[in-house]
C-alpha cells in the first residue's frame, strides 16, 4: 500500500470531518422537516421542483435532474411517479428522450414553500453562524463543491 494511503486522519481532522457530516445532515434534515410541516413537500420534492423552476423552460432530463438535486438515480423514477400522481410534475417525451416538466400546480406549491424554506434556512443555518465571516465561509464551501 502506498505511503499516502496509509496515513490516517489525525484526531483533529477526524473531529472536523465528523462535525461537518453531522452538521450538514442535521441542518438539511431540520430545514426539510420545517418545510414539510408547512407545505407537504419533502426535501427531495422541494429539490426537484426548485431544480426544474431554475432550469431553462422548467424542464430537465431525468439524469440531469438527478445530478442537480442529489436524488439517487435508482430512487428517482419512483419519486417522480409519486410527484406526477400528485400533479406537481409531468413527464414528456422528446426527440432526445424523456423530460420532467414542472406543472402549474408544482410551481405554485414551490412558490408557496419558498418563504418557509428561507425561514428554516435562516433559523437552522445562517442564524447559528452569527459572528462568522460568511463570505469566506461561502467561498470555502464553493471550493469544496467544485
Amino acid at each position: 500500500m502506498p505511503e499516502r494511503v496509509k496515513r490516517r486522519l489525525s484526531r483533529d481532522e477526524t473531529a472536523l470531518w465528523e462535525a461537518w457530516n453531522r452538521a450538514a445532515d442535521t441542518v438539511r434534515g431540520r430545514v426539510a422537516a420545517d418545510v414539510a410541516a408547512e407545505t407537504t413537500l419533502t426535501g427531495p420534492d422541494f429539490a426537484v421542483l426548485a431544480g426544474l423552476l431554475h432550469s431553462d423552460a422548467g424542464r430537465l432530463r431525468p439524469v440531469a435532474l438527478a445530478e442537480l438535486t442529489g436524488v439517487h438515480r435508482g430512487c428517482l423514477p419512483h419519486h417522480l411517479r409519486s410527484m406526477r400522481e400528485r400533479g406537481l410534475i409531468s413527464q414528456k417525451r422528446s426527440a432526445d428522450g424523456a423530460e420532467v416538466v414542472i406543472t402549474d400546480e408544482g410551481r405554485l406549491l414551490l412558490k408557496y414553500a419558498l418563504p418557509f424554506q428561507a425561514l428554516a434556512v435562516r433559523r437552522h443555518f445562517l442564524d447559528p453562524l452569527g459572528g462568522l465571516d460568511l463570505e469566506n465561509f461561502r467561498l470555502a464551501l464553493e471550493l469544496l463543491g467544485h
